[in-house]
């Protein structure tokens, strides 16, 4: 349940306490793109296979501007480059926005690319995130049957095959802050974090937020009471030996309705019902959500924002073995909010957007190193797009924005293995166009794959019985090893 206490907005997230207690009465029922110039190459063959151990993704959806962030153009005209002035960061010659003065100091720890480039121009969350060609066709529908998986979902698919060895029970492996992608967006539509064509058994464990955001909006702040929660974290406990009754009364069912094996949706849920009834079970992994063991000042230093406390939380998942973590920045309230800058693009990220992520991703990247963490966590922060050069719109109240751009944008690689201090590709002198080392997003797929230890050349069976390609084209990215 997410609900800003104190205020009148009460909306369901996620699975209810509920629905997860109900367990024991059967409850829970219910190609195109830009190539790299990198030729593919055997994955296995490559530096780094099966570096990383654990993967944190920061989504940032919307998508964030490339010149009002990490390649700004200070010398391109003014309706280009904006109000904004730059810095140094801490590589040499690297300038980034003034107003990303922490990020700037612990570019040392990352590869900065500056290159990336995809064909499609819209919110294509799917074709950044699974790969699926046809995301054109599909970005909007969450559930539709050629929806390809998200990255995490296949870790957990193939994790569920045995391939990563023996898994803790009541541990997921794919979990996902603050709550469902899209699921206080209106429209409600976005996709591209969900188990596709695997099940919504490889869906990500997505958590609740239960907590007060007195500006209105959690992502520009929250009060320090504020908690993530999974859907039965606020549940009584319920002994293993009550626990094991209930699976057996379950199972005894399922055996006088054989048949019902015989669907996928009905597959699913079995493989969900099991997993509830496991992290009932199970106390590590709910327990590495109570921030009140973090110290108050290392939550302020993270900033009290949903991402800010959302950032804080993945680490902690991390340190209790969750093996795929996600952080969405999401949209909130009707569409084109948040990094969605269409309108009041300099006061919205000034004000706002900027200075909480310089706050979460600078202290997030230097207490993972702290904690020994960085060295096996490969951290993903993601965008699907950037923004146009140029400005556009304003009037009736509003100030200009900035539409979506695919033809160059940024984004960051750390830990892992991943060079430090590296800023690879470049764009033009407007960041209009990739200018040097174009990178798709299905190379940094095939990358985070490498480094998980997954040949990203193998296939998945979708039904009927088609194959699919992990993903479909696309190769490791060499420097990013």
């Amino acid at each position: 349940m997410l609900q800003f206490l104190g205020s009148r907005q009460k909306q369901t997230a996620g699975v209810s306490r509920r629905a997860v207690l109900q367990t024991g009465a059967l409850g829970l029922c219910g190609l195109a793109g830009t190539q790299s110039s990198v030729r593919a190459e055997t994955s296995t063959e490559l530096p780094g296979f099966g570096r990383a151990k654990r993967c944190l993704v920061l989504y940032i959806y919307g998508a964030w501007s490339q010149l009002d962030t990490f390649d700004p153009k200070p010398e391109a005209p003014e309706d280009i480059r904006g109000e904004f002035g730059t810095i140094e960061s801490c590589l040499p010659g690297i300038r980034v926005c003034e107003h990303l003065p922490q990020s700037s100091r612990i570019l040392d720890r990352c590869t900065l690319v500056r290159s990336m480039a995809h064909p499609w121009n819209i919110h294509s969350a799917s074709y950044t995130l699974t790969g699926n060609p046809d995301t054109e066709k599909i970005e909007g529908r969450q559930r539709n049957p050629d929806q390809w998986p998200y990255l995490g979902g296949v870790v957990d698919y193939l994790s569920s095959r045995g391939d990563f060895g023996p898994q803790q029970r009541g541990v997921p492996v794919n979990v996902m802050l603050p709550w469902r992608q899209s699921l206080f967006a209106r429209p409600n539509k976005r996709s591209g974090t969900f188990g596709g064509f695997l099940g919504t058994a490889h869906d990500p464990l997505w958590t609740e937020f239960q907590g007060e955001a007195p500006l209105g909006d959690p992502f520009r702040a929250i009060t320090p009471e504020g908690r993530f929660r999974f859907g039965a974290g606020d549940a009584p406990a319920v002994s293993l030996e009550a626990l094991n009754r209930r699976r057996s009364l379950l199972s005894q069912f399922e055996q006088r309705s054989a048949a019902l094996e015989k669907s996928a949706a009905v597959r699913s849920y079995s493989q969900q019902r099991e997993r509830a009834i496991d992290f009932l079970a199970a106390t590590e992994v709910r327990e590495a959500l109570d921030l009140e063991k973090e110290p108050l000042s290392l939550r302020e230093d993270y900033g009290m924002t949903l991402f800010g406390q959302a950032c804080l939380s993945a680490r902690r998942l991390l340190e209790a073995d969750v093996k795929f973590v996600t952080v969405v920045w999401d949209e909130f309230g009707q569409t084109d909010e948040s990094w969605d800058t269409h309108y009041d693009h300099h006061p919205r990220m000034k004000d706002f957007l900027l200075p909480a992520f310089d706050d979460s991703f600078s202290t997030l990247m230097l207490d993972l190193e702290r904690r020994g963490l960085l060295d096996e966590t490969l951290v993903l922060c993601l965008s699907e797009h950037g923004r146009t050069p140029q400005f556009y719109g304003g009037g009736e109240g509003r100030l200009p924005g900035r539409g979506h751009w695919s033809r160059a944008y940024s984004q960051l690689f750390a830990g892992a293995g991943v060079p430090r201090g590296q800023v690879l590709g470049a764009s033009d002198a407007t960041a209009a166009d990739v200018a040097e080392r174009p990178i798709n997003p299905k190379d940094v797929l095939c990358t985070a794959y490498h480094l998980l230890g997954i040949d990203s050349r193998q296939e998945l069976l979708h039904s009927p019985g088609r194959p699919v390609p992990l993903v479909a084209g696309g190769s490791v990215i060499p420097e990013l090893l």
